[in-house]
């Protein structure tokens, strides 16, 4: 089936609905099969997780033309309550998921001392 994105299997960090979100803050004009490509998801379930996020408030569309343009809304607190006890926002979560294309095309750099110290606890 051509167009359906390969299966991944075991754990990862981020959930599809973050990736989605980043996918959205870094182009607030992309289709959905540009989003489901670079999340590696399928269409229908891009379409799923966008209506989750309009429905909880993370999230708004304005239709233009024949694509939608997305609003973010940054001070909307995080759903789990580790996150929101803490009052983490939106906008802190894409502050370290979004970049620019220029860094992401540039080799990563090494943890710095505080942080290289931080792991080895």
């Amino acid at each position: 089936m051509d167009g359906v994105p390969e299966p991944h299997t075991g754990w990862t960090f981020l959930t599809n609905h973050a990736r989605v979100l980043a996918a959205i803050a870094d182009n607030q004009n992309a289709r959905i099969r540009d989003i489901a490509a670079h999340c590696r998801l399928t269409e229908r379930a891009v379409q799923k997780i966008i209506v989750d996020l309009e429905e909880d408030g993370y999230l708004s569309h304005t239709r233009e033309g024949r694509g939608n343009t997305y609003r973010i809304d940054p001070g909307k607190v995080l759903r789990h309550p580790a996150e929101a006890g803490l009052g983490l926002t939106v906008a802190s979560l894409l502050s370290l998921l979004v970049k620019d294309e220029a860094d992401r095309s540039g080799p990563v750099a090494p943890p710095g001392p505080r942080h290289a110290d931080a792991l080895r606890r």
